[in-house]
């Protein structure tokens, strides 16, 4: 059995299924029997997990039933978005409900139904109200609405949350025929994504079906016995039965937990294979002890710094050092805090490239190529290398999409000067410019390096994978690799989403660095805050404010009503509060051009006070400012936070960051000690990992951005089930280490990471 039953198209698994149905399905990303089984419920249902309407709490998803009344269409008070509303009402109290965009529920829905509502709570004083729920009639309201009916089984039953360790063995088929999946019956309703066309009941149905066809009791499983002896993980089969159709809540956790080890091992091995592959490359071979390119000189080179290295800056170089010695492609990530020195470190290792020849030649340097994400951040690198290399025989360049520059200048030895892109183009070939900076511009084609040997990628995570793979496979021979983050990312993820690179800490800040001041400001507190700022801005100082929205909100969306917006927060704070100062705007909808120039008046200190949204949180050098203020900072998470404070801790002042509250609401106390973290915590790492526990990976750091499922990204919390799942991987690719072996030996896990590349990890 090769398991192709799953990997039969729907359409074809489903001939009488309309044609709009499946175009639907497609947009969910279902395509295949394999498609639909891996689509998992993203709850489950019961009557005991529904709640009276008087027991609601804001900012909490919940189910409800009631009676709808007052239901109507309208529009929306300021942007006049079409709207259905109504109010659902059971024996304790009444929640308002609406629906933006969504007019037809109102004709959907009768007046007077009974219905079930799931959606996130907002309460407002007295008033509760819940915006965009999913609704649908029911033909009676269940008993028992907020009793736990499952006591007896959760009594008898393991619990297996927030552990990985060996368990009961739950890995036999249950009833090991179609009769027996097909008849179960299960006491929890899952609930699906929807989408257009397709609903949550549709799709629980269809799945039904796949478990009555006679091919699906006997599907192999991708994962290998061994493995899921050792982490008792249930079987495929088992586990796509308890995830779809659990009897009780801990079936549902192990089959959760199983493919969420089944994703991380996919994503490990992966790693693994990358790790392999690289180890056949050819790179440049640069030296690390004696002559030109060697350490001694790189010791020389950074003993010009106006500052001392760091220990852990120490470190990183060497480990750098050492990685160029070993004839394969370096993969190493450097991460650290803003302002932990890590382009002193890109700089001093660019030295030991391009001080060191091509082989085979005595003329002539091996290049760098440094990519950043924005042209902002671009510019501050092209300026300080120019700093680090001016007293250096070499050639800088900078490509942005706004043009080409050059040091050092023919007519101006020591500055640079803008040059054509076709002239930029015809240096960087021939190799006479040695360090090429710029922005995703560098991986046009017509940018051709003669010796591209190093490749240093800052805030890497910004780029695609296929954008990072076009600028390393731009040689014959592959340069080496440096990504580089300033944003904090707790071990279990880095492990995951960078196993294929080696890690190296920037853990110390710089000597003489000033640890900024950071108070959480409560509602009340403002004036007095502002007097400081003031006495700041009065001392030649100047101040960031980071507002979490750019406009002011629809005044219908009562979650976002008490959020400030950079456009009205600008405005309020020139007229009644700093009409003394000067104060200026940037947000992330202006073009890049604009917002240059907003960062170059700024740096030249023509604004003194910048309302931004969170856009400053990476490129943004100004040494001049020492204040930041962040209102609704319970609405940001602690690792970016940490990076806007950052901000203000570039130069030799006394830095201040203000983290105001929403004033609208009275914060609670688990907010309020989740803040004072921000002021306690040694570094953004110790942040990062509170916040991972806390929030949540996908609330941190953005599921779509990784490819990476709900369910495995909430798994990257537990470092047991990430250190098993990297270490079985490792031990299946040292054996077979080619795409072919691991094919031959391995066929089921193979075309399951094919799958899984195919559709996730570009």
């Amino acid at each position: 059995m090769t398991n192709t039953f799953l990997y039969q198209e729907i359409k074809k698994a489903f001939p009488h299924t309309e044609p709009a149905k499946i175009k639907s399905l497609e947009k969910l990303g279902i395509k295949t029997i394999n498609d639909i089984l891996y689509f998992f419920p993203k709850r489950y249902e019961s009557a005991s997990s529904a709640k009276l309407i008087e027991d609601l709490v804001s900012e909490e998803s919940v189910t409800i039933y009631g009676t709808i009344e007052k239901l109507e269409t309208g529009k929306s008070f300021k942007s006049k978005i079409p709207k259905a509303e109504g109010v659902v009402v059971d024996s304790t109290g009444k929640v308002k409900v609406t629906w933006l965009h969504q007019p037809y529920i109102a004709k959907i829905i009768k007046e007077g139904s009974l219905v079930k509502v799931h959606g996130k709570v907002t309460k407002k004083g007295s008033v509760s109200s819940m915006l965009n729920p999913e609704i649908e009639m029911v033909s009676s309201i269940p008993d028992n609405i907020g009793d736990n009916l499952f006591t007896v089984d959760y009594s008898t039953g393991e619990s297996h949350r927030g552990d990985f360790s060996a368990s009961e063995d739950r890995s036999g088929a249950i009833g090991g025929s179609s009769g027996a999946a097909g008849s179960m019956q299960s006491l929890m309703t899952p609930v699906y994504p929807e989408t257009k066309g397709i609903t949550s009941k549709w799709l629980y149905h269809k799945i039904q079906k796949i478990f009555s066809h006679p091919e699906f009791s006997s599907i192999e499983d991708p994962i290998p016995e061994n493995i899921r002896t050792e982490y008792s993980l249930p079987n495929l089969h088992t586990s796509l039965i308890w995830i779809h159709t659990p009897k009780k809540d801990s079936d549902a956790q192990v089959a959760r937990k199983r493919f969420a080890f089944e994703e991380i091992f996919l994503i490990q091995l992966k790693n693994e294979q990358t790790r392999a592959s690289h180890t056949r490359e050819q790179a440049f071979v640069i030296k690390k002890e004696g002559g030109d390119g060697g350490q001694k000189s790189v010791e020389e080179f950074t003993s010009r710094f106006p500052f001392p290295l760091t220990g852990s800056q120490h470190t990183s170089i060497n480990d750098i050092l050492d990685d160029f010695t070993k004839g394969y492609p370096m993969s190493r990530l450097l991460e650290g805090d803003v302002g932990s020195g890590k382009t002193a470190v890109a700089a001093s290792t660019s030295y030991a490239v391009v001080s060191s020849k091509p082989k085979g030649q005595n003329f002539g340097t091996l290049q760098v190529a440094y990519m950043a994400p924005t042209e902002i951040l671009a510019r501050q690198h092209f300026e300080s290398f120019i700093e680090y290399f001016k007293h250096i025989p070499i050639s800088v360049g900078l490509i942005t999409g706004n043009g080409c520059r050059k040091f050092p200048s023919k007519v101006n030895p020591s500055g640079w000067t803008d040059i054509s892109r076709a002239q930029f183009s015809k240096w960087v070939k021939n190799g006479e410019i040695a360090i090429v900076i710029g922005t995703h511009a560098l991986i046009q084609k017509s940018i051709e390096f003669k010796h591209l040997a190093y490749v240093i990628i800052d805030e890497q995570h910004r780029f695609g994978t296929a954008q990072r793979q076009k600028l390393t496979k731009k040689q014959t021979v592959m340069p080496h690799l440096l990504s580089m983050t300033a944003t904090p990312i707790p071990r279990t993820l880095a492990l995951t989403l960078y196993g294929d690179l080696d890690l190296s800490l920037l853990d110390e800040m710089p000597s003489g660095r000033k640890k900024p001041v950071t108070e959480i400001v409560l509602p009340g507190k403002r004036d007095e805050v502002y007097e400081k700022i003031r006495a700041e801005l009065h001392a030649g100082r100047q101040a960031y404010v980071i507002c979490p929205r750019i406009d002011e909100p629809d005044p219908d969306k009562a979650e976002t009503m008490i959020m400030k917006s950079v456009k009205v927060e600008a405005a309020r704070l020139q007229k009644d509060v700093f009409p003394n100062y000067r104060i200026d705007i940037m947000h992330s909808k202006m073009k890049p051009a604009d917002k240059e120039k907003v960062m170059d008046r700024f740096s030249k200190h023509e604004i003194d006070i910048l309302v931004s949204t969170s856009v400053v949180e990476v490129g943004v050098n100004v040494p001049n400012s020492s204040i930041i203020i962040i209102e609704g900072g319970e609405r940001f998470g602690l690792a970016q936070l940490h990076q806007l404070r950052g901000r203000v801790i570039r130069g030799n002042h006394q830095p201040y960051c203000y983290v105001f509250t929403t004033d609208s609401s009275k914060p609670t106390d688990k907010t309020i000690d989740r803040l004072k973290a921000l002021a306690t915590a040694k570094n953004g790492f110790e942040l990062s990992e509170l916040d991972m526990a806390q929030r949540g990976t996908g609330d941190l750091y953005g599921n779509k951005q990784w490819g990476i499922s709900d369910l495995a990204m909430d798994a990257i919390k537990n470092l047991k089930m990430v250190e098993a799942a990297r270490k079985e991987a490792k031990s299946i690719i040292v054996s077979y280490p080619t795409e072919s072996d691991l094919e031959k030996n391995y066929p089921l896990l193979h075309k399951r990471l094919v799958l899984k590349r195919e559709v996730h990890m570009e």
